[in-house]
């Protein structure tokens, strides 16, 4: 870890599970004009098989920019970023795209699902282009719309267009699940189920899964709290009891 930051605490890790992805000295500056934007300063971190991790932080704190980064949508400025020994900032575009299609699933706060296809049809554009995906049906039996396979996003409500975006994720079986402010969009009571949903995944696949949030009660369900403010990593805590989702109010 990066021990140049004041103050820094760095617990260890909650698992002991095989490094996914292993950060050093991650670096992002965006060019705006002639000033420049310093979204990262410097990032060490180890991801795990399997665990369920909460990036924590104020918007504009480098969160976002992590998660691109990991899952191939970004690349660096200056460091190293492997996943499983495959240095991903030495990676060309087509191995991006294709580390992208057969080893991440993503979530985003809007769900981007295709208005004319049901949510079977939804998941199976992902499953039909995988290497070794799920039935369909399974996926979204998995977040809890067996009886929805054929419905059309505009009759499903939030949060279940936010599980078929789920579904569609996790449906070619990817060893990680990037999400970024999954819940982001929807009320407590329906973001409780979405979390549910990606708690049962987490649980019941092994999926290494991120979740990136800025309420701090959503971190209680994760092995470990990654704390983020101004590009770097201020403190990593384990939490010794996890929260389940249906316990989280906020």
């Amino acid at each position: 870890m990066n021990h140049s930051i004041v103050e820094k605490q760095i617990e260890p890790s909650a698992t002991d599970g095989k490094i996914v992805f292993n950060v050093k000295g991650l670096t992002k500056v965006y060019g705006m004009g002639e000033l420049e934007v310093h979204a990262l300063r410097g990032v060490d971190l180890e991801l795990y098989e399997s665990e369920l991790v909460v990036l924590l932080g104020p918007s504009g704190s480098g969160k976002s920019t992590l998660l691109n980064i990991l899952g191939g949508l970004d690349t660096a400025t200056d460091g190293r970023v492997t996943y499983r020994e495959k240095d991903l900032t030495k990676a060309t575009e087509k191995e991006l795209t294709e580390y992208r299609r057969f080893h991440v699933g993503f979530i985003f706060q809007f769900y981007n699902l295709i208005p004319s296809l049901t949510a079977l049809e939804n998941v199976a554009v992902v499953t039909e282009i995988s290497k070794n995906p799920m039935k369909p049906g399974d996926a979204l039996a998995i977040v809890g719309l067996g009886e929805r396979l054929n419905h059309f996003p505009a009759q499903l409500s939030g949060g279940e267009q936010q599980r078929v975006a789920i579904a569609r994720a996790v449906s070619k079986n990817p060893e990680v699940l990037l999400c970024d402010e999954p819940t982001g969009a929807l009320d407590s009571a329906t973001g409780v189920v979405v979390l549910e949903a990606l708690h049962r995944i987490n649980h019941e696949l092994g999926t290494t899964t991120v979740i990136i949030t800025h309420n701090a009660d959503i971190a209680e369900m994760a092995d470990r709290v990654i704390y983020i403010s101004n590009g770097l990593i201020s403190k990593i805590t384990i939490n010794p009891v996890k929260k389940q989702p249906k316990e989280i109010h906020w």
